[in-house]
């Protein structure tokens, strides 16, 4: 072996990391330009965009290493030294994690996912550290006192928006009413505002902390156009609002950083409860955050002892499922052959979920992460779930002595399926799932998508009790669904057929069925016809259809109406 070639290896590795990120840069940084134009479709298509950078990078990386190499074998010997020489090149790197998880991608994607062993990779982490919390490297501060309003606006800088404010003196004054009387309480002083602006669909965010001398309040002013120019939309100024802003169920801001770690260990101080894993693939560095679970999940797997289960609720016809109990994460597994009567392959759904990977998630739907040949240690599953495993999904399950491996995996965030929630719920409680299940299904039809399968089951409810939509094998665009009404019976004979008297397209949809499926409960049917009989109309979804052709953008608030400053 020539000796030069590992650290050549290393250098190649390293360069196609940095042409990544500057790509990855570069489409963030022009994120203000497509906010100040409001070009809701060109923030779109470079939301898709930045995501499939990281998959060309690796694969053209991957092709120049084949290049480099006489015959791509595993060598431990070779590996070992080139990630030794990595670990040097990215010492002191602004981006030596996201470094290191681009080494295990191109190292994964050149071995076909195996010899995964943290000789040859970053299974734990190299010589990388956390960032410690240095807010002042990040932000700027500024005392509220004697005028908090030409002090908020002083760090605010409304010209750096590329677009004008309609009244932005008027907007801090009605900031600086709500905020005067936790100011005063809590004897806050300090106002503390990030440098980089957080953009994601029609909203700019300012993220920053309150402070005072006996600690902080966290605090975000989201910024979004109006019919006269720029307004501050919301004031949010508790963990919760702050966490549905950074929520698993919503599309990935953009936000310039050449210190991503330092940002998301900011990030962190405000939202505690929320895993670095969830925090780095906030700001669009899902492919960290998938490291950073895998990670996490292996510190846990050494701190507990519970067996992987079933996950609870009806079995899926297309996925397998199962969870840790001491773990709020569910494993999904595409199954062999799949229940009638659904008739899709393995192909369609992992495209699926490719398509909910890229789209605006709208607060919605959950994030899920694909992994290749996932080991699981194997006494940690039962006889019945393996059992389970190889009946449903054989070909995605292979078994050592001590491992189970899965060839194709997802991981997403557990929820309470809406179904078993609905059954425990009180009065109010189901009222409140019910109104919000239907809210869920019309910002997800408002994005152009049409989740197909509405059942209850495929539906969770979060932690701070919303509905959000996690099964994606039915999903398609609104603007592929041909929206029809029934057609009146032709004699009274056709009302008892076994088959429909009139043709059905297979993008053909009914709205006016939808209540025999899901309204069968009075209770259910009452709550949901309160607010939403809408959806049980053609006209209805048609005139959503027809919106989304014509280039229509909802405005979707990843906020209570009681966090925003006017009606």
């Amino acid at each position: 072996m020539d000796r030069r070639l590992p650290t050549q290896l290393a250098y190649r590795i390293l360069a196609g990391f940095d042409k990544h990120y500057r790509l990855f840069t570069r489409t963030t940084v022009a994120a203000r330009d497509r906010f100040a134009r409001a070009d809701w479709a060109a923030v779109q298509d470079a939301q898709k965009e930045r995501i499939r950078f990281y998959s060309e990078r690796v694969n053209e990386t991957t092709r120049e290493l084949i290049q480099m190499l006489d015959k791509p074998v595993i060598s431990t010997e070779l590996w070992r030294n080139t990630k030794n020489a990595y670990s040097r090149l990215v010492l002191g790197h602004p981006q030596a994690e996201l470094a290191e998880t681009f080494f295990n991608s191109v190292f994964s994607r050149l071995f076909r996912h195996r010899g995964l062993d943290n000789q040859h990779l970053y299974i734990h982490a190299g010589n990388t550290v956390r960032a410690p919390f240095r807010p002042e490297r990040l932000s700027q501060t500024i005392d509220l006192q004697p005028d908090p309003i030409a002090a908020f606006r002083q760090l605010i800088q409304p010209k750096r928006f590329g677009a004008h404010f309609a009244n932005i003196d008027a907007d801090l004054a009605l900031v600086w009413a709500r905020l005067q009387p936790q100011v005063a309480t809590q004897e806050l002083t300090r106002l503390e505002l990030v440098d980089s602006v957080f953009y994601r669909n029609k909203g700019a965010y300012l993220v920053g902390r309150l402070l005072g001398p006996s600690g902080f309040v966290p605090i975000i002013l989201p910024i979004r156009h109006g019919d006269d120019g720029l307004h501050i939309d919301a004031l949010l100024t508790n963990e919760d609002e702050i966490s549905i802003v950074f929520s698993f169920t919503r599309a990935y801001f953009m936000v310039s950083t050449q210190t991503p770690g330092a940002l998301v260990r900011y990030l962190k101080e405000l939202m505690p409860h929320k895993t670095w894993a969830e925090l780095y693939s906030a700001i669009g560095l899902q492919k960290h955050g998938k490291t950073e679970f895998y990670r996490a999940f292996l510190h846990h797997l050494n701190q507990s002892r519970d067996q992987f289960v079933a996950a609870p609720g009806i079995k899926g016809m297309v996925m397998t499922v199962f969870t840790l109990p001491s773990l709020d994460i569910v494993f999904k597994v595409i199954k062999d052959e799949f229940t009638p009567p659904k008739d899709s392959n393995k192909t369609q759904v992992k495209a699926k979920y490719a398509l909910v990977k890229q789209h605006d998630r709208v607060g919605r739907m959950a994030d899920t992460h694909a992994y290749s040949n996932f080991v699981f240690p194997r006494h940690r599953f039962s006889d019945a779930l393996i059992e389970e495993l190889l009946a449903d999904a054989a070909s995605e399950v292979e078994l050592t002595d001590t491992q189970v491996i899965i060839k194709h995996l997802y991981v997403e965030r557990r929820m309470t399926p809406l179904n078993l929630y609905l059954d425990d719920a009180d009065e109010d409680q189901l009222a409140a799932a019910i109104e919000d299940y239907g809210k869920a299904i019309k910002q997800l039809a408002a994005a152009n998508i049409f989740p197909g399968d509405m059942l209850f089951k495929n539906f969770g409810v979060t932690r701070h009790g919303r509905v959000v939509f996690y099964d994606y094998d039915e999903i398609s665009y609104m603007t592929e669904c041909n929206f029809r009404i029934i057609p009146p019976p032709r004699y009274p004979e056709d009302e008892w057929a076994a088959e429909p008297w009139y043709s059905v397209g297979p993008m053909d949809v009914f709205p006016e069925e939808f209540g025999r499926f899901l309204l069968s409960k009075a209770t259910v049917r009452k709550a949901f016809m309160a607010h939403h009989k809408d959806l049980l109309t053609q006209e209805y979804w048609q005139g959503l259809k027809e919106g989304i052709q014509a280039g229509q953008f909802p405005d979707l608030y990843p906020y209570p109406q009681s966090c925003r400053l006017r009606p």
